[in-house]
């Protein structure tokens, strides 16, 4: 299990300055994950600004909710504190294919006790709502900070690109994001400044 605190800078990009991106700087890791994100009927996780979701990769999986940071470090930038039980494929896989025909599911370890000690009447009823299925590629950005590039498509086949900036200096951050704002051509707003994957995926679902 862990429990970390996640900071990130996350923007949603042109494809063009996406490709660019890539093009640009140094691929360390490239792989797919597909996620599949659970509420409630009435989304009580999403009332609470909660997150619970299955991450699959080709050879590991892992259980993670991504909850408020009760006490963060900075304002400028998504936090949340990330709680995450590692799983095999074989149990992500029974998870998700019983979710699938619609039946509700139970999380054991850590993220079902935070469940169980905040939600527990709730939690019973958690389903799976929706899914999306990332091409995700770890880059060596300016600075020594490494770069996200996320192609995300989701159950409507739309397609998004985002640049997250995570680590656990702000000010790092931010001077990371200045630069390449300026050399690609782009700026953060209110429309394309962390936008949340979940709500994305809540958008193009069919």
């Amino acid at each position: 299990m862990t429990k970390e605190r996640e900071i990130e800078a996350k923007t949603i990009l042109p494809e063009a300055v996406y490709q660019k991106l890539v093009s640009d700087f140094t691929n360390k890791q490239v792989f797919t994950q597909v996620n599949y994100y659970f509420d409630t009927p009435n989304g009580i996780l999403k009332a609470n600004n909660i997150g619970c979701r299955v991450r699959v990769f080709a050879d590991h999986a892992e259980q993670t909710l991504k909850v408020p940071d009760l006490d963060p470090v900075q304002r400028n930038f998504h936090e949340v504190i990330e709680i995450t039980d590692q799983l095999t494929p074989e149990n992500a896989n029974k998870i998700v294919k019983k979710a699938q025909t619609g039946a509700t599911c139970t999380f054991n370890g850590n993220v079902g006790q935070y469940l169980q000690q905040h939600f527990a009447d709730e939690q019973t009823h958690l389903r799976l709502q929706t899914w999306s299925k990332t091409k995700r590629i770890l880059a060596d950005g300016p600075e020594g900070c490494e770069l996200t590039l996320d192609a995300t498509s989701y159950p409507d086949q739309y397609t998004d690109y985002e640049l997250e900036i995570e680590n656990t200096n702000p000010a790092l951050i931010k001077k990371v994001l200045f630069t390449l704002e300026n050399n690609y051509n782009f700026r953060q707003t209110s429309k394309n400044k962390n936008q949340n994957k979940i709500a994305r995926a809540y958008m193009h679902r069919r």
